[in-house]
C-alpha cells in the first residue's frame, strides 16, 4: 500500500465529524456549538469479533490494525490479505494468512482508565518483558519546536474540544496527527499507520495530549518507540513502567518548561529555556473548550 503523503493531519472537511448543537450558555442566551460526533466501529481479525469501540470514525482501518497490534493480536511478521470496511455497518475485518483464535484473550479485559473506555487485555504486561528501547539521543530543540507547531495545528481540538491528539514525529517534524474521543484510540491510529506502511519506531518521538499513564506508556514501549511526551500530567504506574522499561517520559511541556521522570540519558539539552517563548493564549489549546 503506498503511504499517503506526509505530515498526515486530521482531515476537518470530513463530513460527520462534528454537529452544530444548540443551548444556552450561563445568561440564558441561545449559543450554537460544535460537538465531536462518537460512533461504534466494531473490528474483527479473520472470523473472530474483536472489540466494538466508539470512535470518530475517520481513519477506521488505521485504528483497527493498531488496536489489534497493540493488543499483541497482530504480530510483526504477520502478513495482511486484506483490511476492509464497511461504512453502512461500521465495521472494519482485518485478515491475515495465520490463522488467529483469541477466545481465551478476550476473556481477560481489563478497563483502561482513560476517556471513551478503552479496553486494554489483561497480559499486555508480558510484551514488555525483555523488551529494549533503543538509546536515540533527543535534543531539546525538537521538544521545543514540536510543542509549538503541534499547539497551532488545525484540529478537531480547537473546533469542538472534547477530543484528544496524538502526533508521531521524527526529530523536529510531526508526521502524522491523529485524533479521537479516547486517547487510545488516537494512538491505536498512529501505530496502525505504522504497522501498514512499516515505518520503523527507533527514531520517532511519540506525543499526546492526554495524561501520561500506565496503558500510554505500555502502548508506547510496545510500539518501540523510545520517547513519550505530553503537555499533560503523569500517573505513578506510568511512571513507574517507563523506568522499568527504559522509556523516555517527558510531561507538563509548556512553553519553556517540561518535566522528565524518565529516561533522562537520552535527552540532548541544546536549547536555552529562557530563548524560548513562554505559552500564549492562543499556543495553549483552550479557546475551544476543556483541556485534553
Amino acid at each position: 500500500m503506498i503511504p499517503p503523503k506526509l505530515p498526515l493531519l486530521p482531515d476537518l472537511t470530513r463530513p460527520g465529524l462534528t454537529r452544530r448543537v444548540t443551548g444556552h450558555d450561563q445568561t440564558g442566551a441561545e449559543t450554537e456549538i460544535a460537538v465531536v460526533e462518537e460512533r461504534p466501529l466494531t473490528i474483527y481479525l479473520n472470523r473472530q469479533e474483536v472489540v466494538t469501540a466508539m470512535t470518530i470514525g475517520d481513519y477506521p482501518e488505521y485504528l483497527a490494525l493498531g488496536f489489534l497490534r497493540n493488543q499483541g493480536m497482530l504480530l510483526d511478521d504477520d502478513v495482511l490479505t486484506g483490511v476492509d470496511y464497511d461504512d453502512e455497518i461500521e465495521t472494519v475485518v482485518v485478515r491475515t494468512e495465520r490463522q488467529t483464535s483469541y477466545e481465551e484473550k478476550m476473556r481477560k479485559k481489563t478497563r483502561t482508565s482513560g476517556c471513551a473506555v478503552g479496553t486494554v487485555f489483561g497480559d499486555m504486561m508480558e510484551g514488555l518483558e525483555g523488551l529494549s528501547l533503543p538509546q536515540t539521543q533527543v535534543r531539546t530543540s525538537w521538544l521545543y519546536a514540536l510543542a509549538r507547531q503541534i499547539n497551532t495545528m488545525p484540529s478537531l481540538y480547537l473546533e469542538a474540544g472534547a477530543i484528544h491528539g496524538t502526533v508521531l514525529c521524527q526529530e523536529d517534524r510531526p508526521l502524522v496527527y491523529m485524533e479521537d474521543v479516547g486517547r487510545h484510540n488516537a494512538v491505536d491510529k498512529v501505530a496502525g499507520f505504522m504497522f501498514r506502511h512499516d515505518v520503523t519506531a527507533a527514531d520517532k518521538i511519540l506525543y499526546t495530549t492526554g495524561r501520561l499513564t500506565s496503558e500510554m506508556v505500555i502502548k508506547t514501549a510496545l510500539m518501540g518507540i523510545p520517547v513519550l511526551a505530553s503537555r499533560s500530567g503523569f500517573t505513578a504506574w506510568g511512571v513507574e513502567i517507563a523506568r522499568q522499561v527504559g522509556l523516555t517520559l517527558i510531561g507538563r511541556m509548556r512553553g519553556q518548561r517540561f518535566i522528565c521522570l524518565s529516561g533522562e540519558e537520552r535527552l540532548l539539552r541544546d536549547a536555552d529555556p529562557s530563548t524560548i517563548p513562554d505559552d500564549s493564549r492562543k499556543s495553549r489549546r483552550k479557546s475551544a473548550g476543556d483541556d485534553a
